[in-house]
């Protein structure tokens, strides 16, 4: 799988050299671009044997991954009347959406959380369910995905710490919202910073 590809020649690429499936992430460009290469991409993919499947992305994370770069300030959440006229003109397989996960072991500054006073630890700005929702009543069964929903685990983050990383309030999805994205629609959650936290 190639995650967060940035155009149709790495997409094209990647098909050519058997991956079963890409992801192009144009969701930093405008809407109609977005849909052309996305549309190029699925066309691509969907005329090869065995098909190849395709995932896209509309609105965007905050933080870093592969080549993709969004500043914080600068993410934009899925607007849910897009949803439907994306996937339907380009043919998509499986669409990632922002509800307010982020890439990286950062991903809330500490002036977006509060600190939960008996424990001490940094707690995010809940997950945009309604946005989540909506996709879900406007794509009903269609295959949503997450990306950047790690929940950070403090106890990697402590041992870490304890060997002289640095990680001062590294901060992640809460599990239980994860749990209940599940419940709602999500049937892929990536998670990013959890496998790389655990390798360090």
């Amino acid at each position: 799988h190639l995650d967060h590809g940035d155009s149709f020649e790495l997409c094209k690429d990647c098909i050519d050299n058997g991956f079963t499936s890409v992801m192009i992430d144009c969701s930093s460009k405008p809407f109609e671009e977005n849909i052309e290469i996305t549309r190029k991409v699925v066309e691509y993919a969907h005329a090869h044997n065995p098909y190849v499947t395709v995932e896209a992305e509309l609105g965007t994370l905050a933080g870093v991954e592969d080549e993709v770069k969004v500043e914080f300030g600068k993410s934009s959440y899925t607007n849910p009347n897009d949803v439907e006229e994306f996937v339907k003109r380009t043919g998509v397989d499986s669409l990632a959406i922002a509800i307010g996960t982020s890439h990286g072991a950062f991903k809330f500054k500490p002036e977006q959380c509060t600190r939960d006073p008996k424990t001490g630890v940094l707690c995010p700005p809940p997950l945009r369910f309604d946005i989540l929702e909506e996709v879900s009543k406007r794509l009903p069964g269609f295959p949503i995905v997450l990306h950047g929903s790690s929940s950070v685990n403090q106890e990697y983050v402590d041992i870490i710490n304890a060997h002289g990383g640095k990680l001062i309030d590294a901060v992640g999805v809460p599990e239980e919202q994860l749990r209940q994205a599940a419940r709602l629609a999500v049937c892929k959650i990536n998670i990013d910073s959890d496998l790389r936290l655990a390798m360090t």
